[in-house]
């Protein structure tokens, strides 16, 4: 059978020749770590170039013209070098990643993630096995990146089982892990605090005391959720499973990972691992009850005083610890089934697994350093309200709607070179938060135009860190498949959650449903 009679060869024409651009700009983007120095040089040289310059654009959080500071002159140059280690230990990004990742590599390394995901598609109705796949893929987002090494080869494996064309389980569990990366279902994963740190971060250049609630857009992740779940069922059923009707699966299926049931031990570690986390969630809430919980934010805090949950307001402690929430929740869970199940013997495993789930994030950690040191030198440049001040002048005349239209399309166009969410935020971040402020737009808004963009190009860029992974999948089953197989395959997907995703969040402004706790559209809030 040849794969391209049914559309899944190479792209042809046009939609190959546009594959090949991409994948060949991409190819020359430097390393991520080394295009934030890039970054920062320039922003050296810009500052040097437009430091002597009189703008009349005024800062709005001082009510000074915006002066732009040199940041080549020996002053600058020297309270860089001092304060180099600094801006690296306060990059608020970075221990958020490192703190959430300890837990959940335990309960990752240990078997529970693993357990819990087969359990749930193990029960799964057929005729329900299309949005199943989708939820769990969904769902995976707590584990970060477990979605892209365990899902997305089990939905070749489950629909494989079921005598459904594995392609597309495969294609379906993408859709949810890539393609749905910005929605939670229910359980606010550690993106939440991270980009809410950085929205933080870029809002401060125009208003110092500026404070985002790390869980501004979970109501509208959480309905995403739906939202990405219907779109995969639908396009996986209805177009892509019927395309794939005449691919013959000629890989060697002895040798491809079975959907085994659950052993003793594993049901028995997933039964106890799941009661103390439902113990631990059930003492937790418990403990926000009384009035006088310490969790809640003070009776005097402004945001309480203005008519704000104290539980729910940034400034409560239950919402500074989500990423300790995350960490905790999953590391007793984690632990638990490897005492029960027997892939733990003793508290030096848990070590070691918290041990291997830093070690894969080093990478991570170098180009954390290189972000911290451009966005110090970006914000203390004043080169970020200057864009933003005169951006909002530009942009004044547009409608709000078409604004953010603008924001998301800019966002899936840099997707497709740099994979990092956290990566694309720190840049777009300083330049579209304060530029969104100034035209009366909130940074939840901003940020949760930002998710969208983030997620929907995804699934169709080579450049994808594990794009290539994914076609390795789809060889188990289909020998022939390659880059413009898996491509072509997700295409569809793409632009079903470009526009609907779209529409999602222009219908939560129009109507004003709640993107998020303590979450706004307005700037300034009212």
């Amino acid at each position: 059978m040849n794969p391209s009679a049914s559309g899944a060869g190479a792209p042809p024409g046009l939609v190959g020749r546009l594959l090949d651009t991409i994948e060949r700009v991409g190819n020359r983007l430097p390393d991520p770590a080394a295009l934030f120095l890039i970054l920062m040089l320039l922003v050296w040289g810009l500052s040097w170039l437009l430091s002597g310059v009189q703008f009349e654009a005024i800062n709005p959080a001082t009510g000074e013209p915006i002066r732009i500071v040199n940041l080549l002159s020996g002053q600058s140059l020297t309270a860089f070098m001092a304060n180099m280690y600094r801006v690296f230990m306060a990059f608020a990004p970075l221990g958020v990643v490192l703190t959430a990742m300890l837990g959940l590599g335990v309960a990752e390394h240990t078997g529970y993630i693993n357990a819990a995901l087969r359990r749930m598609l193990s029960i799964t109705p057929k005729s329900l096995l299309t949005p199943a796949l989708v939820a769990v893929a969904v769902l995976s987002h707590v584990a970060v990146d477990a979605g892209y090494v365990l899902v997305i080869p089990l939905g070749g494996v489950i629909f494989y089982a079921a005598g459904r064309h594995p392609l597309a389980g495969i294609a379906a569990a993408f859709c949810g892990v890539s393609g749905g990366f910005s929605a939670t279902l229910f359980v606010p994963s550690s993106l939440d605090p991270l980009l809410a740190s950085f929205t933080q971060e870029a809002g401060r250049i125009l208003d110092p005391a500026l404070v985002v609630n790390p869980l501004n857009n979970w109501i509208f992740t959480t309905v995403s959720s739906a939202l990405i779940i219907a779109i995969g069922w639908f396009v996986t059923d209805r177009i892509i499973e019927p395309r794939l009707a005449r691919t013959e699966v000629d890989g060697d299926t002895k040798d491809l990972p079975k959907m085994e049931p659950l052993t003793a031990a594993e049901r028995r570690g997933l039964l106890w691992a799941t009661l103390a986390m439902l113990v631990a969630l059930a003492l937790f809430v418990l403990s926000l009850l009384p009035e006088t919980s310490p969790w809640r934010a003070p009776a005097d805090t402004p945001a309480v005083l203005a008519g704000g949950n104290p539980l729910l307001v940034a400034q409560a402690p239950v919402m500074q610890s989500i990423v300790a929430l995350i960490f905790i929740l999953f590391l007793i869970p984690g632990v638990v089934y490897g005492y029960v199940a027997g892939t733990v013997k003793t508290h030096r495993d848990i070590i070691a697994a918290m041990t291997k789930a830093m070690s894969g994030m080093a990478y991570y950690i170098v180009i954390a350093f290189f972000i911290a040191q451009f966005l110090a030198g970006f914000n203390g440049s004043g080169l970020g309200t200057l864009m933003a001040v005169e951006g909002a002048v530009l942009l004044q005349g547009l409608p709000v709607w078409l604004t953010i239209i603008g924001l998301i399309a800019m966002t899936g166009i840099v997707n497709l070179f740099i994979g990092s969410a956290s990566a694309k935020w720190a840049l777009l971040a300083p330049i579209m938060v304060p530029l969104m402020m100034q035209l009366g737009v909130s940074p939840d808004l901003t940020q949760a135009a930002y998710r969208v963009g983030d997620s929907m190009t995804t699934i169709i860029t080579p450049l994808m860190p594990y794009f290539p992974l994914i076609v390795v999948f789809c060889q188990r089953y289909v020998t022939s498949a390659g880059i413009g197989t898996l491509v072509s395959l997700m295409i569809p997907y793409s632009l079903a959650l470009t526009v609907l995703w779209t529409l999602l969040l222009l219908a939560f402004w129009g109507l004003g449903i709640p993107l998020g706790i303590g979450a706004s559209f307005h700037y300034p809030a009212g």
